[in-house]
């Protein structure tokens, strides 16, 4: 479970956190050809938040052999706090050399000095997915690899789909059919769908309705748009008329326990449920479907983290081929295999779908996922919209956005 809650916390307190580091000085006076500071007798030290035991093994055993066949010492560390242990090794000059780096503590980062912007040097820069690349740049420059990534998708119980005489062909493909598939799989014991109270989630309709809190280039607020109240009074529908709910009005943490604990019969997740159900809920059997299309065609939502390189690191060009090593298609099938993330590189996509084709729907959207916002200070703005989103049952979709359009064009500006 605490991959989604990394994300959960991630979206409401990373930027706030990177928003108090300290600057830190570059550390390129030792640079060599690449204009990376190179230290041969420095080993390097990796800070990773982890999901759990297998993420941890995974990424400790990867970073050992690169140590091994490199000949540069190298040591993981995995951290209790990671935006609390970042801040402080920043703050005191002395921070890892490589680490985990959300989205929305892009910016935060990057503004201070802390982060070194290898992106434009990585050999394999050409094979990320180019909204991944998008997420990870500040200010015209790509400053790192995304180490994987997460779509949302449908998740069907396939018995209480068979119980409510649904088959293969009901998948909803539009906003009508999930309704309608919703009506008919809600009884008593259950709803139909059931979802967390967040942008994370309710944001996936703003996409398929054509909505987003930012335009493409982040430089205007587009929170309080017809798209994005299309879309809040679509999900403000289907609270109304009873078939579908917000995983909180059922008493549980997440979409995945509602679902889990068969209070649902759909839910809107991403790829790291299947961790959370084999591990909680091993008899629960399900599907996975691409999201439905709104008015704007078809939308989802990505999240992911990348692998920052701190400017104060005495050994960048190690630090960088480590990277390079970490994010290769190779090692990131291995870490999909080990923990269930997905690759971030184009090249491993058709082999990841061909060992999970289960969960293809989840990769099939990379190509219209929509990215969290990375604007210095949009963590506060979501965790704001978030707790009006909580309301939204019984509260005013155009006010709502109106507020969020106005805490989005502050942080703008």
């Amino acid at each position: 479970m605490q991959r989604r809650s990394s994300l959960a916390v991630a979206l409401g307190l990373a930027a706030a956190t990177a928003l108090t580091l300290s600057a830190c000085g570059s550390g390129f006076d030792d640079a060599g050809s690449t204009g990376a500071a190179q230290d041969d007798s420095a080993g390097l030290t990796v800070l990773i938040g982890s999901s759990g035991d297998a993420e941890t093994k995974a990424v400790t055993d990867a970073v050992a052999s690169w140590s091994e066949e490199s000949g540069t010492e190298a040591t993981l560390n995995t951290a209790s706090d990671l935006n609390q242990q970042l801040s402080q090794g920043f703050a005191s000059g002395k921070p890892a050399d490589v680490f985990y780096v959300s989205t929305d503590a892009l910016a935060g980062y990057a503004a201070n000095g802390s982060l070194y912007p290898y992106g434009d040097q990585l050999s394999n820069k050409d094979d990320f997915y180019p909204t991944l690349v998008d997420s990870f740049t500040y200010d015209g420059q790509f400053y790192c690899a995304p180490k994987d990534f997460s779509t949302l998708a449908l998740i069907i119980n396939t018995d209480l789909w068979t119980a409510a005489g649904l088959t293969d062909a009901d998948v909803p493909t539009t906003w009508d059919q999930l309704t309608a598939v919703a009506q008919k799989l809600t009884t008593p014991e259950h709803v139909g769908l059931a979802f967390s109270p967040e942008y994370a989630r309710v944001g996936a309709f703003m996409a398929e309705a054509g909505g987003s809190l930012l335009n493409a280039d982040g430089t205007e607020a587009t929170v309080d748009s017809p798209e994005n109240l299309k879309a809040l009074e679509y999900v403000k529908s289907l609270f109304s008329s009873g078939v579908a709910k917000y995983s909180s009005d059922l008493g549980a943490g997440w979409g995945g326990e509602a679902f889990g604990k068969g209070q649902a019969a759909m839910t809107i997740e991403g790829n790291w449920i299947a961790g959370g159900l084999q591990a909680d809920y091993p008899d629960v059997k399900y599907t996975v479907a691409s999201l439905p299309a709104g008015p704007g065609g078809e939308g989802t939502l990505q999240f992911s983290n990348c692998w920052g390189i701190a400017a104060d690191s005495p050994n960048q060009e190690a630090a960088l081929a480590l990277v390079e090593k970490l994010t290769s298609t190779d090692q990131q099938l291995a870490f999909a295999k080990a923990f269930g993330v997905m690759p971030s590189v184009q090249s491993a996509a058709e082999q990841w779908k061909t060992e999970n084709p289960d969960k293809a729907a989840f990769l099939d959207s990379a190509d219209y996922a929509q990215g969290v916002p990375t604007l210095e200070g949009s963590a506060d703005v979501i965790k704001d919209l978030n707790s009006q989103l909580e309301s939204l049952s019984t509260g005013d979709p155009a006010a709502i956005l109106e507020t969020a359009q106005k805490n989005m064009e502050a942080i703008v500006q």
